[in-house]
């Protein structure tokens, strides 16, 4: 058996983490929920904009809205139900109420088009969709040839007291105003009537479908990952085993939107398991505000991606915030860099704990040691239970140190993608192990090291340039506050680098001092060989830097 293949990563676990977990083979998100509103009823489990909800009252609402769900719209088991919000008190009622209704949750993006909401709706089969109503002029485009048969719509802030409900709400429609959906049923109007009925008829087990859960679509449309109950229970379980948090006491920082796998798995559903609070922020882009409820709260854990904290670390008030109480700040969904990871530690004394996961994994397949206080680079060890590989292209396992695409094998690996046995075949082999299409190396110590996408790799001259490198090398480059690489076509070396950087304010950085930077740190064919300036860089709403926008830019330009 091969070093990769031999769990040798074992050896460098943290004292106390076990190898493997073994979660309640019964065990749903359900069950998780209500056990946790047993233990920790009067305990605070989500806030948003100055209101509370104690863990009783989220047992209490989300159950109405079950009920309203199974009696009154008639669902039944299995059925999608669309949630399309942002960060608010209603959005977690509503995931809870439908999984305990016995529905398949299907999470969409607030922002998205009309072509990408009407895929994400006719490919998952939805018959219902909670939205925020700023977007229903968004959904009437698309209504027409959809399931859909039943509209609930809600304001931002439908939950908050008076006034401050009507500011928020305000505040919102200013930005985009509030567009009528026909027969529409208002989400306050569903709580304020209480009605419950009993729900145990409702047998929700670990092999259920729990979430179709679209992966972001860069390459064609996006497919959704079916993540059972069972899936998304052992990866709170092996979150849990690893990062080693405290039962009823943990406040973490939801900055990232819920209806994305990293804040849904590993804020949203792995701390309700433990009894914590989600602070939700509606919106991580506006500093000025995050920064403001930062300071509101004696928080524990962040998490987020590295454009995240790197608008914080940047922003004049950060050190205004109270970090006594910080035990770790967690980034993944995208490379975090050491720059950013050094100004984070420097402001909070604590580094970020790069972790790495995929939607079609629940997410969490790798994190850092918990203990760590120096950034490695690496996205740390395989989480227990979890077995990583690292392969060529014909799927034979490689030495340690090698670059080759990163495979994964766990119970938290997805069934499939919805109604696409080809793509799910082309994605899973037979012996259970996941391809992830990213190129990565695995050291000694069995610590992971991702080099980049395999799509986004550069081929100068036929060399590899991998983006994510070249990046890193930008960011600490002064002047800079961000900056993207793309390969670009070329007559001479088949492909060039490109960068686009945004500076710290105009004049900050020249192009004579970027090229010199690059020129002390990197090999002579990794050097970027254009360099345009820009205000600002298209991003997912998560915060990822859009490569592929930057590509197709170009290209246009060109």
């Amino acid at each position: 058996m091969s070093s990769n293949e031999s769990r040798h990563w074992l050896t460098s676990y943290p004292h106390g983490i076990p190898h493997d977990v073994h979660p309640d083979p019964s065990a749903t998100i359900v069950s998780v929920l209500e056990a946790s509103v047993k233990k920790y009823s009067s305990k605070p489990a989500f806030y948003y904009l100055g209101k509370s909800i104690t863990y009783a009252e989220l047992d209490f609402l989300s159950r109405t809205f079950a009920s309203f769900l199974r009696n009154t719209l008639e669902l039944r088991k299995g059925d999608r139900f669309a949630i399309m919000m942002p960060n608010v008190l209603q959005y977690p009622i509503a995931l809870f109420g439908a999984l305990r209704a016995g529905l398949t949750v299907v999470n969409i993006n607030p922002l998205y088009t009309p072509r990408e909401l009407r895929h994400q709706l006719k490919d998952s089969g939805a018959k219902a969709v909670l939205i925020i109503a700023n977007r229903g002029h968004v959904l009437n485009e698309v209504l027409m040839g959809t399931n859909i048969e039943h509209v609930i719509t809600t304001k931002a802030g439908d939950l908050l007291p008076f006034p401050k409900g009507m500011i928020a709400s305000f505040v919102v429609g200013k930005k985009q105003p509030v567009t009528p959906v026909e027969n529409s049923i208002p989400f306050k109007e569903i709580l304020k009537k209480g009605q419950q009925a009993d729900l145990s008829s409702v047998n929700v087990n670990p092999r259920d479908i729990a979430f179709l859960q679209y992966t972001g679509g860069t390459t064609g449309d996006a497919k959704g990952a079916m993540l059972t109950h069972r899936n998304i229970v052992v990866n709170l379980e092996q979150i849990s085993a690893w990062l080693k948090t405290e039962e009823g006491t943990e406040i973490i920082i939801t900055a990232l939107p819920l209806y994305h796998i990293f804040a849904l798995t590993s804020n949203c559903i792995s701390f309700v398991s433990r009894g914590g609070l989600n602070v939700l922020i509606p919106d991580a882009r506006n500093a000025d505000a995050f920064i403001k409820e930062l300071r509101n709260h004696k928080f524990t854990i962040i998490t987020g991606v590295n454009t995240l904290f790197n608008s914080l670390v940047q922003h004049p008030a950060i050190h205004k915030v109270d970090f006594s109480s910080q035990k770790m700040a967690i980034g993944g969904g995208m490379s975090v860099h050491r720059s950013v990871s050094d100004a984070w530690k420097d402001i909070t004394g604590k580094i970020i704990l790069e972790a790495y996961g995929l939607t079609e994994t629940s997410p969490a397949v790798t994190i850092n040691p918990p203990d760590a206080t120096e950034f490695s680079g690496s996205i740390g060890l395989p989480i227990p239970s979890t077995e990583v590989s690292v392969r060529d292209f014909e799927g034979n396992v490689l030495e340690n140190g090698s670059e080759g695409e990163l495979w994964v094998r766990g119970p938290q690996v997805m069934l499939g993608y919805y109604e696409r046995d080809e793509e799910t075949a082309q994605a899973i082999t037979p012996e259970g192990w996941f391809k992830t299409g990213d190129i990565a190396t695995m050291d000694d110590e069995g610590f992971v090291r991702i080099v980049d996408r395999q799509k986004d790799m550069i081929l100068v001259s036929g060399f590899n340039v991998y983006p994510n490198e070249v990046e890193e090398v930008l960011s600490e480059c002064p002047g800079i506050v961000e900056a993207a690489c793309v390969g670009i076509k070329d007559e001479r070396s088949g492909e060039a680098v490109k960068v686009f950087v945004v500076a710290q304010a105009e004049g900050a950085v020249t192009r004579e001092a970027i090229e010199k930077h690059c020129r002390e740190n990197l090999a002579a064919y990794k050097i970027p060989r254009h360099i345009e300036f820009k205000t600002e860089l298209p991003k997912t709403n998560v915060g990822k830097i859009l490569r592929r926008a930057l590509r197709e830019d170009n290209q246009i330009a060109e």
